[in-house]
């Protein structure tokens, strides 16, 4: 049996409303981003410029509400990763910074081994705290860097994030 050849597109497209997927995928005001391969969605995340997190100092690509499929292996946290350190390089951002809910402490299970395989991948976890939807999060940040050989793996159709209207207030 021939290998087949993976091509894995970023489109900065709506994601179609389901049970599962939060309302702020159907808010038009939303650009959202999608992580494909043959057609079938993988991931799905909302990339927006944030001048900074209350955690944060600076200003950074701030990664929301990623979901990816379930039963998938590391490599699309992987890309995703790769792909947001350079987007975020590509905006004159010097990091991205997103947050994972954490309900209990960072070093009981499960959220540890989920932890220890994102900083493996050049995520700094930064504590836990209270998150931007008020739940407990553990927070991460990632340096930018360009890749300009991640074109091979993916082809990038999204918009540059903006300012989402709750920043524009605080800007």
């Amino acid at each position: 049996m021939q290998d087949r050849q993976r091509w894995l597109t970023l489109r900065g497209l709506p994601v179609p409303a389901q049970a599962d997927v939060p309302a702020l995928f159907r808010d038009p005001h939303t650009t959202s981003a999608g992580l494909f391969e043959d057609g079938k969605l993988l991931a799905c995340m909302v990339p927006a410029r944030d001048p900074g997190l209350s955690w944060g100092e600076g200003p950074c690509l701030r990664l929301g509400h990623v979901h990816t499929l379930p039963d998938q292996p590391d490599d699309i946290t992987r890309l995703i990763t790769l792909w947001a350190s350079d987007l975020a390089a590509r905006q004159s951002l010097p990091l991205v910074r997103a947050e994972i809910l954490a309900r209990h402490a960072l070093q009981a299970e499960p959220i540890a081994a989920l932890l220890r395989r994102l900083t493996d991948m050049g995520w700094d976890v930064r504590g836990s705290g209270p998150g931007r939807e008020g739940d407990r999060v553990a927070r991460l940040e990632l340096a930018a860097e360009h890749r300009p050989r991640l074109s091979a793996l993916i082809s990038c159709q999204t918009h540059a994030p903006h300012l989402t209207a709750d920043d524009r207030s605080s800007a």
